[in-house]
């Protein structure tokens, strides 16, 4: 099977207590009448959601198909030896209409232990409002004490580490920093292939059914790196938004037509401002694509200035 172009898939989008209509107000992106969308799911490969391709000639097949059937052709021999029997990697759209809670993702060594799974992320700010900000890590000299009697007091916000941000912005996150997502943002997060979240506070908010959500305090404090202290968030002029074993993002503005075919191996193109086109297919903002191995040339030509592109690969030596 040979591919000429990039892959689209269907967004899933998701109800949240913290969600709005933005996504589609800002975006363009056809949501549910009505409903509170706090999420969309633009590439996942899991048993409870899955992308399908949405045209082309492999409209309708899933991400889980062209993983397993397909993955010299789509994906490249770099990961034939990979040993993940899905997609490693989830790419979601956030839109914070309110604050989220916060909230940890368990280290590898915590979710072995509690069959859960671990999860490295990054968020790229696509929209910050004015005085928008974000929660990561703790304030320097809080200790796992400290935090515990935040928690019993109601005063966890006086822990935390507050961070303004603006749009161009970014944030990594690795498993085990405490975070939690501020009203006013609209986000590209790249993250494990893992829907595993520990909130361990949650604002005396109720849910979507009036109650109070359920929150995982013990599987925090095992989970949080109690030594993580005012973590910076990286400047819209810095390329490289993240470098890790689960997945490198970086940020390319694109004033001139660029080849972005990679020799052996696929990209997930994300378009972060202005419009770009690749044979026929027009990304504006928000707007994900799947660059696949088999491409030998992909010319991505803007069509407006201050194009900007987030380009994010899957590491080799990644295995789950």
């Amino acid at each position: 099977m040979f591919l000429n172009a990039p892959l689209l898939f269907e967004a899933l989008p998701m109800e949240r207590v913290w969600g709005g209509r933005r996504l589609e107000t800002l975006l363009g992106k056809k949501l549910p009448h009505g409903a509170v969308i706090g999420e969309t799911w633009e590439l996942v490969d899991r048993p409870e959601a899955q992308s399908v391709v949405h045209e082309g000639p492999l409209r309708g097949i899933t991400l889980h198909e062209l993983w397993t059937e397909h993955r010299l052709e789509v994906f490249g021999p770099r990961h034939a030896g990979n040993a993940s029997t899905r997609f490693p990697l989830l790419f979601k759209l956030l839109d914070a209409r309110e604050r989220l809670s916060v909230q940890v993702h368990p280290p590898e060594e915590i979710a072995r232990v509690t069959s859960a799974e671990s999860k490295t992320e990054c968020w790229q700010f696509l929209h910050a409002s004015e005085g928008a900000c974000v929660y990561a890590g703790l304030k320097h000299g809080v200790t796992r004490e400290a935090f515990e009697k935040a928690l019993a007091d109601g005063t966890v916000e006086e822990t935390l580490h507050r961070i303004p941000v603006q749009t161009g912005e970014s944030l990594y996150l690795p498993s085990g920093r405490l975070h939690a997502i501020g009203e006013g943002l609209v986000i590209v997060e790249v993250q494990q292939n893992s829907d595993t979240t520990y909130r361990v506070f949650d604002w005396n908010r109720t849910g979507l059914d009036g109650k109070p959500r359920d929150l995982h305090v013990s599987q925090s404090l095992a989970s949080i790196d109690f030594g993580d202290f005012e973590p910076p968030v990286t400047s819209a002029t810095d390329p490289i938004v993240a470098d890790c074993p689960h997945f490198h993002v970086r940020r390319m503005q694109l004033s001139s037509p660029s080849d972005l075919a990679r020799e052996s191996d696929f990209s997930v193109i994300t378009c972060l401002s202005g419009r770009v086109e690749c044979e026929g297919i027009v990304l504006g903002p928000g707007v994900f694509a799947l660059v696949p191995a088999s491409m030998k040339k992909a010319l991505f030509v803007p069509m407006e200035s201050g194009t900007t592109l987030l380009i994010s690969t899957l590491p080799v030596a990644v295995e789950s």
